[in-house]
């Protein structure tokens, strides 16, 4: 198998001619807005890593922790914006629809920086930061409040000597379904599932690990890869399953597939394009108006 170019006057060509494109992007897309990976060896928040908060189990048995945690998370990334990757991702998406070819783009982020940069057609596989799911019904609700519950506002700091704040489940994002399940007296907090009747309590909407991907989310997923007629993988290490056998799949059909990433990956032997260095300095020019196309 012949090396991946890195020609991007021949990538250009291809864009060109695109009609469908679908960009599939990971951790490394947001890297240069300043958000944590909570990966490696740095990848602590207090004494835990990622893989030990964000699981069903973790939630279970401590739900008052994992709330910090992704409060935590969710008021950082209020102060964070896209960056240039993300900014020529949305342009081109504008751009092309007004010549009647179309983007979608395939995020394993939860970041909503995508959606700040102004991304139209997005799926977001891992869920959302800025969502949240009920666990009595399953109600999905986009919640952007600062704090979003009275009892978290201050809390989650990410130092190791903090002490958990062991906030009591019932006033955490929810509930009275959990108050009438445990013979509680339900408080007026405004922060619980409005889905009529159930007030569960609410958790993150993202996937944990040990969870699969919304069969929705993936069948839309799979629908716009079948389609698409160039495939762009931009900032993801390409070992996460079942996103690490998208681009695959895809290459593996004859379809165009370029990476934009700053190192190699285990896939990069099996795409005809690579590019490597920081997404926001390779994406904005391999994206930019190509002389070929109608100013619009």
């Amino acid at each position: 198998m012949a090396r991946p170019s890195s020609n991007l006057a021949d990538f250009r060509e291809v864009f060109a001619k695109a009609k469908h494109i679908a960009i599939i992007t990971g951790a490394g897309v947001s890297a240069e807005s300043g958000v944590p990976t909570f990966r490696g060896a740095g990848g602590f928040w207090r004494k835990w890593q990622a893989q030990e908060l964000a699981t069903p189990g973790a939630f279970a048995r401590n739900p008052s922790r994992v709330w910090e945690f992704y409060h935590y998370r969710r008021e950082l990334m209020l102060s964070k914006h896209p960056n240039a990757a993300h900014v020529a991702i949305a342009e081109c998406e504008k751009r092309l629809r007004k010549q009647g070819r179309s983007v979608v783009v395939i995020t394993q982020n939860i970041d909503e920086l995508h959606r700040k940069a102004g991304t139209k057609h997005l799926l977001e596989i891992h869920g959302s930061l800025f969502k949240t799911r009920c666990t009595n019904c399953g109600n999905v609700t986009a919640n952007y409040k600062s704090p979003i519950c009275p009892a978290l506002a201050g809390k989650g700091a990410p130092d190791p000597e903090t002490e958990d704040a062991t906030i009591p489940v019932e006033e955490l994002p929810q509930y009275r379904w959990w108050c009438q399940k445990h013979n509680a007296a339900p408080l007026p907090f405004p922060n619980r599932c409005e889905e009529e009747g159930c007030h569960g309590l609410l958790r993150p909407h993202v996937v944990w690990f040990g969870e699969t991907l919304d069969p929705d989310v993936l069948a839309e997923v799979e629908k716009e890869l079948e389609l698409c007629d160039l495939c762009l993988v931009v900032g993801t290490s390409s070992v996460v399953y079942p996103a690490a056998m998208f681009a695959p799949q895809v290459s593996a059909r004859g379809v165009p597939v370029a990476e934009f990433n700053t190192e190699a990956t285990p896939a990069t032997d099996r795409f005809r394009f690579h590019f490597q260095g920081p997404c926001g300095s390779t994406l904005p020019p391999a994206l930019s108006r190509h002389e070929s196309e109608l100013i619009a």
